[in-house]
C-alpha cells in the first residue's frame, strides 16, 4: 500500500483534514487591519500627537497588506508541504481543489460581468450627462488596432505556450514544460508592460466620463489579473524546477493554466466590446 492510503496511517475516510492552523485567524486580521487603513487613508485621517508628530492612519493599509502577503506565503507554503512531502493530498481532496477552483474562476466571471454591464449601459443608454453620444465627443479612444491588437495577439500566444506546457507534464516531458512556463511568464510580462505604456500615452483620465471610468477599471482589472496570473505561473515554473510537478500530479500547474485562460477569454471580451466596438 503507498504511503498516501488513508488506511496506512489509520484514517478510516479518504478526505484529507488539516491541522490546527493560525493562518485562518491571521489572514482574516490582515484582510480587517489592509480595510481599514484603506477607508482612513481615503478620507485621508492624520493624528496629531506632542510637537509636531503626526500619524497618517491610511499608512495601516500598507501595514495590512505585507501581513496579509505574509500570511499567503506561509499559509500556502503549508499547503504545498503537505501535498509534496507529506503526501496528504488524498484523490478526494484533489477533487475538492479543483471544484474550489472552477467555482472562483465562476466568481471572477461574475465580478467582470459587472463592468461589463456598467460599459454597455453606458454605451446603449447615454445620459445627457454625456451628450447623448458614446464615447462622448471629448474622448479620443485608443486605437484598437495599435497596441492592443498586439497585446491580444500576444495573450493568445501565451495561452499557446501555456498548452505547450500543459501537454509537456501530461507527457513527462519536464524540460519542455519547463520551457512553456517561460515563454508564458515573458509573454505576460511584455503585456503588462504594453499596458502600462497604452496608459501612460492614454489621452483621457479616469474621471473623464462614464466612458472612461468604465475603460479603466475593466481594462485595469484585468491588467492586474494579468499580473496576478503572470506571478501564479512563476511560482509554478519554480516549483517546477525544484521537482514538486510530476506527470500524474501538477494540479497547481492546472489551475494556474485554467486562470490564464480565463485571462485570456476576458481580454478577448474586452478588445472586441470595449476597445472596438465601443470606441468608434
Amino acid at each position: 500500500m503507498s504511503s498516501s492510503d488513508p488506511t496506512v496511517h489509520g484514517q478510516p475516510h479518504p478526505f484529507h483534514l488539516v491541522r490546527p492552523s493560525p493562518w485562518p485567524i491571521l489572514t482574516s486580521f490582515s484582510l480587517g487591519l489592509t480595510a481599514v487603513g484603506a477607508v482612513l487613508g481615503m478620507h485621508n485621517i492624520i493624528s496629531k500627537f506632542g510637537g509636531d508628530m503626526s500619524v497618517h492612519w491610511g499608512h495601516l493599509f500598507f501595514v495590512g497588506l505585507a501581513c496579509l502577503l505574509g500570511c499567503m506565503f506561509g499559509w500556502w507554503r503549508d499547503v504545498i508541504n503537505e501535498g509534496v512531502v507529506e503526501h496528504a493530498h488524498t484523490p478526494i481532496a484533489k477533487l475538492g481543489f479543483r471544484y474550489g477552483m472552477v467555482f472562483f474562476i465562476a466568481s471572477e466571471v461574475m465580478f467582470f460581468f459587472a463592468f461589463f454591464w456598467a460599459f454597455f449601459n453606458s454605451a446603449l443608454f447615454p445620459g445627457v450627462g454625456i451628450d447623448h453620444i458614446f464615447p462622448p465627443r471629448t474622448i479620443t479612444p485608443v486605437d484598437p488596432f495599435h497596441f492592443p491588437f498586439l497585446m491580444t495577439l500576444i495573450l493568445l500566444l501565451s495561452g499557446c505556450t501555456v498548452t505547450w506546457a500543459h501537454h509537456a507534464f501530461q507527457e513527462g516531458n519536464i524540460k519542455e514544460a519547463k520551457q512553456g512556463l517561460l515563454a508564458t511568464v515573458l509573454l505576460g510580462f511584455c503585456f503588462t508592460c504594453l499596458q502600462a505604456w497604452e496608459y501612460t500615452h492614454a489621452e483621457f483620465g479616469f474621471k473623464d466620463t462614464v466612458y472612461a471610468s468604465t475603460f479603466y477599471m475593466a481594462t485595469g482589472f484585468h491588467g492586474l489579473h494579468v499580473i496576478i496570473g503572470t506571478l501564479f505561473l512563476f511560482i509554478c515554473l519554480l516549483r517546477t524546477n525544484r521537482g514538486d510537478f510530476t506527470q500524474k500530479d501538477h494540479f497547481g500547474f492546472e489551475a494556474a493554466a485554467w486562470y490564464w485562460h480565463f485571462v485570456d477569454v476576458v481580454w478577448l471580451f474586452l478588445f472586441i466590446a470595449v476597445y472596438w466596438w465601443g470606441g468608434r
